[in-house]
């Protein structure tokens, strides 16, 4: 036991060093201003795709949860120990890492939403799919909520942003399409606030058909036939919103494909026919993400736009009365700002608020994080990321080169 403590200090040692290399090699070799902020994000971006999500930072490492699944990470308990008090659930950290290949270490808030409603509302025994949940369900909602609103207090949508591995797979459509030198298209301003408006509707929609589907553990009444266990919708269509997510689907190909999960294994819990579902890949989440892929060549983050997460997110980051005491935050300087609307221009999400707003917090729902608009802002000091009320990033003047350089 001690020595694989000792391994895991090591492994966190050395992939703490590598990661730093990288970014000192981004800042010190990237000269170019306007590419500098947007490298270092795809570096990091692609870092965290094995780091975090693939298991290789939060383990177990090669260590399967049972052999026909294959060697994807899932279900170690994080916290299971709090300050002496035992807490046999654990912790998930809510990231957006897919439950179905990767189990509760890392995983999606959304699938917790969902599930902890339906189907794993009861206390224990509270099996479900290979975890024994103890505590109730409105108490493993709660856990949830409190770690994510204070993450998203913390960070805001920096994680939409920087760490999202569905992000990248956005953003790699968009250098797909450079390739083949096309400009990108722009929705309508009205059509890019209505899908931003959408995301709440999204989650509201599923959330409520979770509890429908959940009716008997949470009310007494079966509002959904065939909804206990071993039956059709307890078996085959658990956390609704997961049918359609094409984050799924990704995750489960990229890492059947590596060899992480047995592709024979998963493919066969798979039923091909559009009207069936299968327990880790649907026909339905293919064809969303099928859809996805094509409109984000067209369109830059275009999932990111109805992305439920993300509205949570913001929700809870940019919206009174917690953007109050959020601290990660984007400021403008309106002296400074002459309205060249480039900020408006480069945002992948055609967030117009920090061009529109005159000046002080211009950090918008819409806003990921992704420094974009600091990067190319061509005025020293306009643009500002603030993290607790300090600069940490700032516009610079990269229309004249400057001494240094």
């Amino acid at each position: 036991m001690a020595m694989e403590i000792v391994g895991d200090v090591l492994r966190g040692i050395i992939i703490s060093g590598l990661l730093l290399a990288g970014i000192l090699v981004i800042l010190i070799w990237v000269k170019d201003k306007t590419a500098r902020i947007s490298t270092l994000r795809l570096f990091v971006q692609i870092a965290f795709v094995p780091l975090l999500f693939l298991g290789l930072l939060i383990g177990p490492f090669g260590m399967p949860q049972s052999p026909q699944v294959g060697n994807a990470p899932r279900e170690v308990l994080l916290g299971a120990d709090i300050l002496g008090h035992t807490f046999p659930d654990g912790i998930s950290l809510p990231v957006l890492a897919c439950w179905y290949p990767s189990g509760r270490t890392v995983t999606c808030p959304v699938w917790q939403m969902q599930a902890y409603i339906f189907p794993f509302w009861n206390a224990g025994p509270g099996f479900g799919w290979g975890t024994f949940y103890s505590s109730s369900g409105i108490e493993r909602l709660a856990i949830l909520m409190g770690i994510f609103i204070v993450m998203a207090l913390v960070l805001g949508r920096f994680f939409c942003g920087w760490i999202c591995p569905f992000g990248l797979y956005q953003d790699l459509m968009i250098r797909v399409r450079k390739l083949f030198k096309k400009a990108h298209l722009n929705f309508s301003d009205r059509t890019s606030a209505a899908l931003r408006q959408s995301r709440y509707i999204i989650i509201a929609i599923f959330l409520i058909l979770s509890v429908i589907l959940g009716s008997q553990a949470i009310f007494g009444a079966q509002l959904v036939p065939d909804t206990q266990p071993g039956e059709y919708f307890y078996s085959y269509f658990t956390a609704p919103f997961c049918q359609v997510c094409p984050m799924r689907s990704l995750c489960v190909l990229l890492e059947t494909g590596l060899g992480f999960m047995d592709a024979n294994f998963v493919f066969s819990n798979t039923h091909g026919a559009f009207y069936e579902v299968g327990y880790y890949v649907t026909s339905l989440n293919l064809i969303v993400l099928g859809v996805v892929t094509v409109v984000s060549l067209a369109y830059r983050r275009a999932w990111c736009r109805i992305c439920p997460l993300g509205g949570l997110t913001a929700l809870f980051s940019t919206f009174a009365p917690f953007k109050r005491v959020a601290l990660m935050r984007l400021h403008k300087d309106e002296e400074k700002c002459t309205k060249c609307g480039i900020c408006k221009r480069v945002c992948p999400t055609q967030v117009t608020e920090v061009y529109e707003e005159k000046g002080g917090d211009v950090t918008a729902s819409g806003c990921m994080l992704c420094f974009r608009c600091v990067e190319m802002c061509p005025y020293e000091d306009t643009l500002k990321v603030k993290m607790a009320g300090k600069t940490v990033l700032k516009s610079r003047n990269w229309l004249e080169p400057s001494e240094s350089e």
